[in-house]
């Protein structure tokens, strides 16, 4: 059994509405809280905006919405700088670069690695038309690994392309 979503919401309206009490009349200026409101077509909605003939809900241990000048943007007080700690590790310059070279080894040992795979990959796929395989006699089959080469293949160029992007970014 389905129930529409706009009765769904009328029922909701109803229980929050004999779980709370009775309604308040809100007042002129807009409050922070819950409103139960009728639109033009006689549906029931419950909002956090207040609109004329909107009916307050008392809810217990409700927390406010956020106003809504913060909402809209509202330039935020800087925050204040971190400092770094005055007991904090330091590096040499020495031995930063010692790291930023067995760094760049490994990452260059890597693209070595990628750079083979995707040759391999390459002679495999043999320009998009591979060698079926004896497993597959259904077309589908090998369509499929085809499909999953040249995913492999992208995936080889992307992570080559990251790797250059790392060594370049070492100091």
């Amino acid at each position: 059994m389905t129930i529409k979503p706009q009765i769904r919401m009328r029922k909701l309206a109803v229980a929050l509405a004999l779980l709370c009490g009775a309604f308040a009349q809100a007042p002129a200026q807009a409050q922070n809280g819950v409103y139960l409101c009728t639109n033009a077509s006689g549906g029931r909605e419950l909002t956090d905006s207040y609109r004329p003939g909107c009916k307050t809900l008392n809810l217990p241990n409700s927390i406010p919405a956020p106003s809504r000048a913060r909402q809209s943007g509202a330039p935020r007080a800087p925050a204040a700088p971190v400092s770094t700690p005055t007991d904090f590790p330091k590096v040499d310059n020495a031995q930063q670069k010692a790291r930023d070279n067995d760094r760049r080894e490994i990452l260059n040992d890597e693209l070595r690695g990628e750079e083979k795979k995707l040759a391999e990959a390459r002679k495999e796929f043999n320009g998009g038309e591979p060698e079926r395989q004896g497993n597959e006699r259904n077309f589908a089959k090998y369509q499929e690994r085809v499909e999953m080469m040249r995913d492999s293949i992208s995936r080889t160029e992307k992570n080559i392309e990251a790797l250059k992007r790392e060594i370049a970014n070492i100091k």
